[in-house]
């Protein structure tokens, strides 16, 4: 990799110009964020470009997936399985290949458009006086510009549609929000404590009980099932680009205000995906009797463990077929997951992402550095006292493997990474500590208040 030095120095430069900027609590304009955003992401993608080394999955997953799309073939299968998500991206892939744009350039090409539009949305997500300074920290997030830029991972696609999806459904008002109000298990207990099972029963799910109250149409309802919808189809196109963003759908469901409106979310989420499934046929020249093969393809995850975390101590460092830890570590991202909603219920919806997102990446059994972009515009937004140790942390792994490793020969890059797998144990505790901690629970919109770095609300000016 002959712009390592130029990179380097670039990401080096951003973390220390966003740090200064946190500390001189500077706020440009948003136009002035973007620009920002703008040149380094340019900057970087030509010299990526330019370059004879190119990531291995970028050329023999990412661009079969395209060149079959321009072929009129299925892009799971003619790639065999190297793309294994849903043809929303590929259809674009092909696009830009038939334009005549090598390969090179067009694949990131779809990756740094979208991470350019994650820095307004950042600012949107974040809202109050500091929502600027959110999205000028964003565009010098050396970790958006590693997976953007370099390796032309579609993690920013899935996040664009994700924080759109956040922003929509919290609608207009104060970006502070509080998540559940109302303690539906404890009404239910004082129900049957105090009425019995039948007539608690019926007091939730009959005539006039809580379900039908809550199902009833309200006086804003035509606006509220707009932005359900809106935010619900955002958030379908997420998880039409990779299937991770299904961790985000508890919070956007949160974020709307009423059951009627959450239901009308998911729907819109879930219609976004079966799309693109049953119209394989028409776009992508998938016949009917392959598309049962093409879920199975999506479906199959092989156990490889050993990148991340608890799992190299397991393997020496090195890639391993481990079904058993594979599986553990499945069970205990669900555990957390649910831990996290339990926890954070009653915290704004986008505080119980972040906890959800974290919670992920200490316990999961596998990673690839690009996982580590899922949590960054959401903790950026609303940083904790450990964001940035975090944030500083995570940059500095993935760097050392994007640039660093890459300079070596198949053999030594072998030895580098059973090192650089296993340290990546020493980021689980500072990723712990960057949880939202000290906001498990909001009191509700709190005009005139923004959080501050500590996690703790504090009064301030107008934005």
């Amino acid at each position: 990799m002959e712009y390592a030095v130029l990179t380097g120095i670039v990401l080096v430069a951003g973390i220390m110009l966003a740090l200064v900027a946190q500390w001189r609590d500077w706020r440009p304009s948003l136009l002035v964020a973007v620009l920002v955003g703008v040149v380094v992401r340019v900057l970087l993608l030509f010299t990526a470009a330019d370059d004879a080394w190119q990531p291995v999955d970028y050329v023999e997953s990412f661009k079969p997936a395209g060149v079959a799309i321009l072929n009129g073939q299925d892009p799971v299968l003619a790639s065999e399985g190297g793309w294994h998500f849903l043809p929303m991206i590929p259809y674009v892939y092909g696009i830009l290949l038939w334009t005549g744009l090598p390969w090179e350039y067009a694949g990131r090409l779809v990756t740094v458009v979208a991470d350019i539009a994650l820095i307004p949305l950042v600012a949107k997500l974040a809202g109050g006086p500091r929502a600027t300074l959110r999205a000028l920290q964003y565009a010098l997030s050396p970790l958006a510009l590693l997976v953007a830029s370099i390796h032309g991972q579609v993690e920013p696609v899935a996040l664009v549609f994700g924080v759109a999806a956040f922003v929509v459904a919290r609608g207009p008002g104060s970006p502070q929000r509080a998540g559940m109000t109302t303690d539906v298990v404890a009404r239910v207990r004082h129900g049957m404590t105090a009425y019995g099972w039948r007539a608690s029963l019926q007091r939730i799910a009959g005539p006039g009980g809580m379900l039908a109250r809550a199902l009833r149409p309200g006086p804003d309802d035509r606006a509220h099932l707009k932005r359900a919808a809106l935010a619900g189809l955002l958030m379908g196109l997420a998880l039409s680009a990779k299937s991770w963003p299904i961790w985000l759908v508890p919070g956007m469901l949160l974020l709307l205000p009423n059951l009627r409106a959450r239901i009308a979310a998911l729907f819109a989420t879930g219609a976004v995906p079966l799309f693109f499934l049953v119209t394989l046929p028409v776009f992508a020249g998938t016949s009917f009797s392959q598309i049962p093969e093409v879920i199975d393809t999506i479906r199959d995850i092989r156990p490889i463990v050993g990148e991340w975390g608890w799992t190299p101590h397991l393997t020496g460092g090195d890639w391993a077929l481990i079904p058993w830890a594979a599986k553990l570590g499945t069970y205990l991202i669900y555990a957390c997951v649910l831990g996290c909603i339990w926890a954070w219920r009653r915290a704004d919806p986008i505080d119980m992402t972040t906890a959800i997102l974290l919670a992920f990446m200490v316990v999961t059994p596998r990673l690839g550095a690009q996982y580590l972009l899922w949590f960054m515009p959401f903790l950026i937004a609303r940083p904790t006292r450990f964001a940035w140790p975090a944030i500083i942390g995570v940059s500095f792994w993935a760097a050392y493997g994007y640039l660093y490793m890459t300079q070596f020969d198949v053999n030594t890059w072998w030895e580098l990474h059973s090192y650089w797998s296993r340290a990546s144990i020493v980021l689980l505790p500072i990723l712990a500590l960057a949880m939202p901690w000290a906001r498990r629970v909001a009191t509700g919109p709190l005009d005139g208040l923004a959080a501050d770095v500590t996690g703790r609300p504090r009064v301030t000016s107008a934005a």
